[in-house]
């Protein structure tokens, strides 16, 4: 459908008037609540409690989704929510990559509470409509937009959703010209949508609009971990929009710009000399990564079984930055200096519904690169753009589709599937063209696209339910956990790396901790205790970011000179003063680093009891699949055999000659998960957890965290009136 003819069958179904409330100090105090099933519409003071004690963001998320939901909600009932929140500092435009916003719900992979950073515009654009978040429940009779409009005072409307198009490229651009259609205006709209993989799959994530001045062009970011866009469609609603009537210097009406502003334009300044030495973020975004981590042998390759691969060089950022359009402001919100939101112009598509039509590709970044493509073991970048943008406007994750599929292929050579089980597909390492047709066959809702779509646990269940392999060595090779497929790192010889993927409360996502280069390569954590201190303040440190409305890339992307000279280069000092300095002048709030990781200490630990609630967050549940810490098969270990051996005799003393690689694999694999087990004990001590995991009562009172939930919860789960999965 055209503008025209989605305007002539438009139809209101439900209309509600509000009165704006301005921002002060980076807040609202207000929350917006859409039953969509009931068309209510609510707008909610939010507590100074709940202020104090989750800060915004992510903590926003959790909180009001444990108060929306029980513990046997599942993720495709009506109440369960959907929360978008940005946090205080989301949405100012003086400093870069402060217009992230978090999104929560219940996942229908985890089954347990999933959270979710995305860029655009609609966070910064939700606090100018004047709420702090928004809160969606129920499920629709009928497809629905819903419209936040901030223009000429505020309005909310339900509106009765056009039948096509569904996919977010075509749907953000038809509503883009529909509530904008002056291109004055086009600066001024936000679009939240999925698509149709996220109608025949578990795992659909959620697209953000921006519009791109200089491209003229809709683009797209994504909130893509956890199935977040399967329960946006389960819902009924097509899309969700925020119209503004502009966007100002200081829409937060923060304590004190010219602090702000001193820090932006000194980081601004080591961006423009910094940058091209250091991470080339302005010309390859994060793909500038795919050389690195083949030359550390950390690159996914065969559904991570090799780190590195002679056809690396296919893939390398130069190819990247050689496609990707070049001086162009590649920010995902306003006045980001770092540009990292690289994207392929005037793509001409190859394959399914869209073939022939030039569109703009957002990507491919690093994950996108090392997932679709050398862990899939396909070596070629005109697929990995194809897929990258299908993943996108299909609705679906990038990282998980690309993992998902790497387990498919290793299955298929492996003979657990076959060409009868897979409908006709041969799915071995680097079939771009069957890759794509599997991917094409989920949009449709057919075939074996929708085996594929239920994620690789469900997979692994089925598969050995159905006798077709060995229910061992599918776990081993299996890369999920706690029900999520990992991102595209390998982990083998980063014990400490291996608990930053298996250790978190969401499952293996990278944004948690990424210790790779601390611990393997330049060896700053050697001890237990080392690597547990560092997944305690990592993980913390990057959660206070989820809580504000930051993305993480600035913070350690581009450094300063002398960072390299200071007591504690890996955590980027200088950055971190300019954060804390931030977040004082925009809230006025005395604020220093200790109150930043206690800050985030608490909503953290808030989300392990939000698991433990669930029935989960205990220690079976960080269990890991072997190959994420060691050679699962013959071939693997023989592959790095030299090095293998060396660890056996040297680390282990266990003398390798005249034994057989089985006989090796045994100690080895022996060794290895007794290491995990005992960094397992080290992290959970250092963050005030229990030897199952659980925080403690006594713990949960130092961080001023216990709230009557959690002590009740906490206080049935030590009398084992808890039931646990």
């Amino acid at each position: 459908m055209n503008v025209a003819e989605v305007l002539e069958a438009h139809k209101t179904l439900k209309e509600f008037q509000y009165e704006i409330t301005p921002l002060e100090r980076g807040y609202t105090d207000k929350s917006l609540h859409i039953d969509v099933g009931s068309k209510e519409i609510t707008i909610r003071d939010i507590p100074a409690l709940v202020k104090e004690k989750f800060i915004g963001g992510k903590g926003y998320g959790l909180k009001f989704l444990w108060d929306a939901t029980t513990p046997d909600t599942k993720w495709n009932d009506p109440e369960n929510e959907i929360i978008i929140s940005g946090g205080p500092i989301c949405g100012i435009t003086q400093y870069s990559g402060t217009g992230k916003s978090l999104v929560v719900t219940i996942s229908p992979q985890t089954d347990s509470a999933m959270d979710s950073n995305v860029g655009g515009w609609f966070g910064p654009f939700l606090k100018i409509c004047g709420f702090d978040a928004i809160e969606l429940q129920g499920i629709a009779e009928k497809e629905v937009i819903v419209i936040i409009d901030g223009r000429n005072g505020g309005t909310i409307r339900i509106e009765e959703a056009p039948a096509d198009p569904i996919d977010s490229h075509e749907l953000s651009e038809l509503l883009t010209e529909m509530y904008c259609p002056n291109e004055s205006d086009k600066m001024k709209i936000a679009v939240v949508s999925s698509g149709t993989a996220a109608d025949h799959s578990l795992i659909g994530m959620l697209n953000f609009s921006f519009y791109d001045k200089k491209k003229q062009r809709v683009r797209l970011k994504q909130a893509g971990r956890g199935g977040i866009g399967t329960v946006f469609r389960k819902k009924n609603i097509k899309a969700l929009v925020a119209l503004v009537p502009k966007v100002e210097g200081d829409m937060n009406k923060v304590v004190d710009m010219k602090a702000i502003m001193e820090r932006g334009q000194r980081f601004n300044k080591e961006i423009k000399e910094l940058d091209d030495k250091q991470c080339e973020m302005r010309t390859k975004g994060t793909a500038h990564l795919v050389e690195i981590m083949n030359d550390y042998d950390l690159l996914p390759t065969h559904n991570y079984k090799f780190g590195s691969h002679k056809e690396a060089g296919k893939i390398h950022s130069e190819v990247w930055k050689a496609m990707f359009a070049q001086g162009t402001p590649d920010g995902c919100w306003l006045g980001c200096h770092m540009s990292c939101a690289k994207g392929v112009n005037n793509y001409v598509l190859r394959t399914g519904p869209y073939k022939g039509q030039c569109v703009i590709v957002d990507g491919p970044e690093y994950e996108n690169a090392g997932g679709l493509g050398s862990n899939c073991g396909i070596f070629n970048p005109d697929y990995i753009v194809e897929a990258n943008f299908y993943c996108d406007t299909y609705g679906i994750c990038t990282i998980t589709w690309a993992t998902l599929l790497a387990f498919v292929m290793e299955c298929f050579e492996n003979g657990i599937l076959n060409e009868d089980r897979t409908g006709g597909l041969k799915l071995n390492f680097g079939n771009a063209d069957n890759a794509m047709e599997l991917l094409h066959q989920l949009a449709r809702g057919e075939g074996f696209g929708k085996v594929a779509g239920l994620g690789v646990r469900k997979m692994k269940e089925m598969f050995g339910a159905n006798g077709w392999g060995d229910p061992q060595f599918l776990q081993d090779i299996g890369m999920e956990n706690k029900g999520l497929e990992y991102s595209e790192y390998v982990s083998k010889e980063s014990l400490a790396q291996q608990g930053g993927f298996a250790l978190t409360n969401k499952g293996p996502q990278h944004d948690e901790a990424w210790l790779i280069f601390m611990d393997m390569v330049n060896n700053q954590i050697p001890t237990f205790e080392n690597k547990a201190e560092a997944l305690h303040y990592f993980p913390m440190f990057r959660t206070w970011f989820g809580l504000v409305g930051l993305c993480k890339l600035p913070w350690n992307d581009v450094e300063p000179e002398n960072n390299a000279q200071t007591n504690e280069p890996a955590k980027v000092p200088e950055h971190v003063d300019n954060y804390v300095t931030i977040y004082k002048a925009v809230t006025g709030k005395e604020f220093d680093k200790h109150q930043l990781i206690r800050d985030s200490e608490r909503v953290y630990n808030y989300q392990r009891m939000f698991n433990l609630r669930r029935g989960f967050g205990t220690r079976k549940w960080d269990a890991q699949p072997f190959r994420a810490a060691g050679p699962v098969t013959k071939e693997e270990y023989e592959s790095r055999q030299e090095r293998y051996d060396k660890q056996l005799k040297e680390i282990i003393g266990f003398d390798p000659e005249g034994k057989t690689t089985e006989e090796k694999q045994k100690v080895l694999r022996q060794y290895r998960e007794n290491r995990y087990e005992q960094l397992k004990d080290a992290v959970y001590k250092r963050r005030g957890w229990d030897e199952n995991g659980v925080p403690k009562l006594e713990f949960l009172k130092e961080i001023g965290m216990d709230l009557p939930e959690l002590v009740e919860l906490r206080t049935k789960y030590d009398k084992g009136e808890w039931r646990l999965k």
